[in-house]
């Protein structure tokens, strides 16, 4: 079985490495890429979590108001999202002015 370019490139990076900071350095070094990586996976579901954050009080009380005046208006709410509901809220309170 040969070995192909970019197999012997990392053949090559070993022998470096081992070289470069010795056998006993390694195990270290391993460790510090391990961390370096778990801090970086941390920081990503950080930024994650930061982007599905939890709607506040006033934005709850909010919706809720919307819903009541949606049923207060006869207009059915199951399965619609928040922009649906207040377009057909818009379009109810229209028809009434008419």
């Amino acid at each position: 079985m040969a070995l192909t370019g970019m197999e012997w490139l990392l053949v090559l990076a070993i022998v470096a490495i081992i070289l470069l900071w010795g056998p006993s350095k390694l195990p270290e070094l391993a460790r510090s890429i391990g961390l370096a990586k778990r801090e970086f996976e941390r920081a990503a579901k950080g930024l994650e979590v930061e982007t599905t954050r939890r709607p506040t009080r006033e934005e709850e009380e909010a919706d809720e108001k919307i819903l009541e005046l949606a049923k207060s208006l006869g207009i059915e709410t199951k399965g619609k999202t928040k922009s649906e509901i207040l377009d057909e809220i818009s379009k109810k309170l229209k028809e009434k002015k008419e």
